[in-house]
Formats: structure tokens, sequence, C-alpha cells
């Protein structure tokens, strides 16, 4: 597209926002929402705390600046990802510009709300277990707001160039920069210190997402000329008049379900990392999941005496162990097995089924035990996890494996939870980012991608692809990007009708790509330096 016609469709866009009456009706809308969003997580926040009894305000302060910076990420992170949710929307003449905001919002929202925690403790599982056994220390703080602060500094910074980045990017990177520092600070070369299977695993999905959404894209925008021969739905919208009405439909529909599937996978991002912060400033309140009834811990001693009965006949007669908990933590730490593991693994099975009875439910564990009993719990889980693949341990036979697992399930229901206060939070913080910030990057995703102005089809082939590929990965735990899927899908879509693709913007979004994990990992190493440092 030529720069005269970027300012006149820009200038256009400026119009429709100036004389739209829907802008103060949206903003109405979402005012509604908020406040009474506000009005919910006060309360239940307020109910939450009131077993907390602390002599000093400091946990309560620290709490109040974690929770604005974890909840600052999530709107920046609005400014980037949910905008492209309504990029085609708006620029096929679909939605009116606020309409299409606040439409996508309440389908962030929603997203949000049935999202299953999956994403959220993928996330965390990149981190260090040494560091979130820590996370109510100074070093679990300081890993806690490098992260936030790196990824929020690096996604402010390619807002303002109006590169659509990734935000599941930053948030990798800056995990990797903490793990790799804090590996560093402890005075062992290497870089054992970061999950790099889960890393792996994660960057993978990060990797072939853009790919299948640049692919698909541009075998379903052929399908639509094959099938649909409807010539005004391969043309730019004349003026402002909306396309026909099954296409516009469709483009409502996908930008809604693109908004979900958003909602439901990006918006669980910063989740994780804030039931850290609530475990590490409250653990009174948040270390455990109240909810687990009496009668769930009686199945739970049930389920443990069975699990620490089998593993008898993994146990080394040759090993001993003086205390556990140092030894699996070892083991986390370096994946690597030694004989004394399977019996501090039973010891601790063993122990936690103790606690867990003695005190009834999760509730009724004394305050001060909550965050050792819950440490204890994500200890033992992430062992079980690991075990199942660490060379050199034994062979687990199929029923054993099958206990462990059940086993392993009511232990991250104990510990890996997510309140739903914490989830409207996020949706707001997400809604109220794309409120404010949606312009820029809406513009590069309609505009500056390819050379010809988005059609009618190519706008309905990126969000079909983008809704489907994000919803595939949501239900496998797996963080994806909306910015690379949808902005690939619509070069994908530039480039089958061969209308030709500003290869300067490709150029800026692919060195964006590979800078961002980097970028983001130098930011977040070199806090967590500065932030542990001061806390000492």
């Amino acid at each position: 597209m030529s720069s005269t016609a970027t300012v006149r469709e820009a200038s256009l866009l400026d119009q429709k926002l100036a004389k739209s009456s829907a802008g103060k009706w949206g903003g109405i809308v979402f005012i509604v929402m908020l406040v009474g969003g506000l009005i919910y997580i006060g309360s239940k926040l307020a109910s939450d705390l009131s077993i907390v009894h602390s002599p000093s305000v400091f946990p309560f302060v620290l709490l109040g600046l974690a929770l604005f910076i974890a909840l600052g990420f999530e709107f920046v992170n609005g400014f980037h990802d949910t905008a492209n949710a309504v990029a085609t929307c708006i620029y096929t003449h679909s939605l009116e510009p606020h309409v299409a905001v606040v439409y996508s919002g309440i389908m962030n929202f929603i997203g949000v709300l049935m999202s299953s925690g999956a994403v959220a403790y993928s996330i965390i599982t990149l981190l260090p277990v040494e560091l979130i056994l820590k996370v109510s220390k100074g070093s679990g703080f300081s890993m806690v707001f490098a992260l936030l602060v790196a990824a929020i500094l690096w996604n402010l910074a390619t807002w303002w160039r109006g590169l659509p980045a990734s935000s599941s990017h930053t948030m990798i990177g800056s995990i990797i920069g903490v793990g790799v520092a804090n590996q560093l600070m402890q005075g062992n070369s290497g870089t054992s210190g970061v999950e790099w299977e889960q890393v792996t695993k994660v960057f993978k999905a990060l990797l072939i997402s853009p790919l299948v959404g640049f692919g698909a894209a541009a075998i379903v925008f052929l399908i639509f000329k094959a099938v649909a021969k409807d010539p005004r739905l391969y043309k730019a919208p004349e003026g402002t008049e909306p396309p026909p009405f099954y296409i516009r439909a469709l483009l409502i529909l996908t930008c809604g379900g693109v908004s979900y599937a958003h909602g439901s996978n990006d918006g669980q991002k910063g989740m994780g990392l804030i039931m850290l912060i609530l475990v590490g400033t409250v653990p009174t309140a948040y270390a455990l999941n109240h909810t687990v009834t009496a009668a769930q811990v009686q199945t739970f001693a049930a389920v443990s005496t069975q699990v620490a009965g089998a593993l008898s006949n993994y146990i080394d007669p040759s090993a001993a162990v003086a205390d556990p908990g140092p030894q699996l933590e070892k083991f986390v730490s370096t994946k690597t097995y030694e004989p004394g593991v399977m019996l501090a693994l039973q010891s601790e099975i063993n122990e936690i089924r103790n606690e867990a009875t003695s005190y009834g439910s999760l509730a009724g564990v004394p305050s001060e035990m909550q965050a050792n009993v819950r440490n204890q719990m994500y200890l033992t889980s992430e062992t079980l996890r690991i075990l199942a693949k660490a060379p050199n341990a034994p062979k687990i036979s199929a029923a054993d494996t099958a206990a462990i697992a059940n086993y392993k399930k009511f232990l991250d229901t104990s510990t890996r939870f997510i309140p739903t206060w914490v989830k409207v939070a996020v949706a707001l913080a997400l809604g109220l980012g794309t409120m404010i910030g949606w312009k820029r990057i809406v513009v590069t995703v309609g505009e500056k991608i390819g050379k010809t102005h988005l059609t009618y089809a190519q706008g309905a082939s990126a969000e079909l692809v983008a809704m489907c590929t994000i919803l595939a990965a949501d239900n496998y735990g797996l963080p994806v990007s909306t910015t690379h899927v949808l902005s690939s899908g619509v070069a994908g879509t530039m480039a089958a009708n061969r209308s030709g693709l500003q290869l300067s913007t490709i150029r800026d979004i692919a060195m964006a790509w590979v800078f961002t994990l980097p970028a983001a990992a130098l930011l977040s190493g070199g806090l967590f330096w500065l932030f542990n440092s001061i806390a000492k």
C-alpha cells in the first residue's frame, strides 16, 4: 500500500472514531464492567485476607505493589495481543472500532473466566524450583518482580514502535534470564537452573504456531476463492460500507472467537505469577486450596498410603536419608537420580499425609504451616513429574504409575489453583489495555503487512485460523502468541492472493520475533541480580 493510501486510510479511521457515538456507549459499558469487577475483586480479596493476622502492614503493601505490577503486565498485553483480534473486523468495516474493542473485551473476559489454568502453570514449571520454594523470601520476590518488569518494559518498547511482538516470547525470555542468572549467582556454571525440557516444549509451540497460521490461512483463503465466487469478497472495502451479511457474520464470529481464545490462553500467562505473589505475601490465605474438603483429604490419605507402599518396591536397600526435603530439591534441580531419591520421596509422601489428616482439611492447617505444607506438596509433585523421565531411575509398573498419577492430581489441585477474582482482575486489565492502546497494533496489522488493503475473505481466513490454532493450543496447555498467529495469518492470505507483502514491516516483525527472547532474558537477568542485591 502506498504511503498516500496509508495516510488516507488512517485519516478515515480517525474520522470514524471522531464521529462514532459507539465510542461513548462502549466506554460506558466498559466502565460499568470495570466498577462491578473492582467491587467483586475487593470483596473477595477482603474475605480471603480476613484470616490473615500480621503485626505489620508490610506484607499487604508488598502485595498491593506486586499485584499492581502483575496486572500492569496484563494491561500491556492488552495493547499487543488483544488488539490483533479486532484488526480485521475494523479494517473490513464489519464493526465500528469502539464496538469491536468492547465486544473483544467481553469475549476476552469470558475466555479468561472459562480458562482451566493449565497454561498458567505450564509457565510456572519453567521457573527454577528452588526459587518457587523461596517465593516468600527475598530471592523469590526478586524473581517475580524481575520477570514482570522486564516483560512490561519490552512490551512497551515494541508497542511504541507499533510492532506486534509476542507477550508469550517476552515471558519465556524473562524466565530463561532469571534461571540463568540464578544459576550464575550461585556460583555454578552452565544453565541447569532452567527447566530446558519445558522451555523446549513451549518454544516449539511458539515457533510452529506462526508457521501454522501462515500456511493454514493461505490454504483457507484459496478454498474461499474456489468455493465462494462472490467477487465482493476479494475486493478492498469501498468507503465505510460493511461487507455482505454472511461474511460480516463470519468476521464478527471469528473476532469473538479469537478474543475468547486469547483470553483463555494468553490471559493465563500472568495468572501463575499472580498466584506466586499471593503465596509469597499472604501464604495463610493462598498457599493451599482451602476449597479442598475433609472428605477429599481422607481420600488423599488412602491414596498416599497406597503410593507410599508401592514405592517400597523401588527403594534401594542400602539407601538412607536423614532429611527428605534437601534430597528431593537436589534431584529436581539436577535431574540426576541417586539411590536415596525414592526413599526420600516415600518419606515426604508419608509426612504430607500425616500433616493433612492431622489437621482435617487444608483450611485447617495452621497459618504458620501453610507455606511449608504447600512447598512439600509442590516439591513432591515436581519430583514425580521428573522421576518418570529421569535417566537411571527405576522402571515403575503401569499399575503403580496410574496410582501415582492419581496422587499427583490431588497435589496439583491443592497447590495449583486460581481464585475467580484473579481471573476477573486479569480480564479487566486485558480489556483496559485494549481500550487504551489498541490503535497502534491494529494499524500495523490492518495496513502495513500487505501492499493492498485487507479484503473480506483475507480477514475471515486469518481470523478463522487464529481462533482454531489458539483454542487447540489451549486444549493442550501450551502458550502460543495471538500476535504471531494472526499477523502471520494475514501475511499468508496476502501471499496466497499474490497481492504482495510490505517487506519493511515483515522485517521489523521478524526482528522483534528474533530479538524478543534474548532481550527479555538480558533484561530480566539484570533486574533479578539488581533486586536480589537490594533484598539481601
